[in-house]
């Protein structure tokens, strides 16, 4: 589906009347998000942990917009206007238990964008993550973007919410004459083509496709942040499968080199377990980029992340888990 950038009614870029309760949904999601990015509203996403934390506190009363659409905090009816209210059940995303209603997507900020996404706890398998990993991937994107002259190709794989390729197409206004954000998760493609709306990108084209399954060409830049890690749940965007989590970033990145147009480059973020001093994924894909068509750089972003997760199998034999970037780039 092609987005456009004219949020007007009439132009959004949604689904019409072939598809009415659809368009409808997503158009009061999209007022909703204008309405709260207009109004100055900001909020940074935190890791599930200190989410926990904070909302274990006494509650401020009455609730703000950042209680409710940040902290998914419940509220009642008055804490909200009754527009606002309106708009969260047309969409399809208030919850209500007695009084107490609950927003189902939260909205939080990354430099001047807004991005909507699932609400805390992010526990249902299609859920769409926002946090502390989605700003890393921004700083390793805002370092990394290649200066081009000419209107390129951009790929977002895995894309969630949409924020890495949304977020390299502000930092470079009309350096790309194509953004795609693919995912596997219709949820994310949802959230993806409406954040797009709301931040204003134009030339975006939301692909639902398992890697590059229903994608095909050459891309100058593509960017990803798949998940890195062993989820007891399989969540979609938490489950990154065998080796410890690092199976789904080496799938990506060996179909991604296959799809890198000459002077291309790969940016991706994730995450790797390190075992007695041994990172198994630097060594597999330096292996893989032994090819003189290929330059590459790897560093630790943050050489330790979710350390909770050494408490229990099978991160309970690894020493620590780091943050990690890449880039590679296509010589010829």
């Amino acid at each position: 589906m092609k987005v456009i950038a004219d949020t007007s009614p009439a132009r959004a870029g949604l689904p019409r009347r072939d598809c009415q309760s659809t368009a409808d949904r997503d158009r009061a999601l999209l007022t909703l998000g204008l309405e709260l990015k207009h109004s100055g509203y900001r909020f940074t996403a935190v890791t599930p942990a200190t989410h926990a934390r904070v909302n274990v506190r006494k509650p401020t009363l009455p609730s703000t917009r950042e209680d409710i659409f940040g902290w998914s905090r419940s509220f009642s009816r008055g804490d909200l206007s009754a527009r606002d209210v309106q708009l969260l059940a047309t969409a399809g995303e208030l919850a209500q238990s007695g009084p107490a209603l609950r927003s189902r997507v939260r909205f939080s900020t990354l430099a001047n964008q807004l991005f909507i996404h699932s609400a805390y706890p992010t526990d249902e398998a299609d859920a769409v993550f926002f946090g502390p990993d989605t700003y890393r991937f921004a700083r390793l994107i805002r370092q990394a973007l290649p200066q081009s002259r000419q209107p390129s190709r951009l790929l977002d794989i895995g894309a969630g919410s949409g924020a890495g390729g949304l977020y390299a197409a502000s930092i470079r206004p009309n350096a790309f004459a194509s953004v795609v954000l693919s995912d596997v998760n219709a949820r994310a493609l949802r959230f993806s083509r409406i954040n797009a709306l709301i931040n204003k990108v134009e030339n975006v084209e939301t692909v639902e496709s398992n890697l590059f399954e229903n994608i095909g060409g050459f891309f100058d830049l593509i960017i990803a942040n798949p998940p890195y890690l062993v989820d007891p749940l399989n969540r979609m965007y938490r489950h990154g499968g065998g080796l410890l989590g690092s199976e789904l970033t080496l799938q990506i990145v060996r179909q991604s080199l296959e799809h890198l147009a000459p002077g291309g480059r790969l940016i991706v973020y994730s995450g790797s377990a390190i075992t007695r001093g041994v990172d198994k994924l630097e060594k597999t894909l330096r292996k893989l980029l032994e090819d003189s068509i290929f330059q590459f750089e790897y560093e630790e972003i943050d050489p330790d992340v979710f350390g909770e997760e050494l408490d229990r199998g099978p991160y309970d034999r690894a020493d620590r888990i780091a943050a990690i970037g890449l880039t590679v780039d296509r010589v010829h």
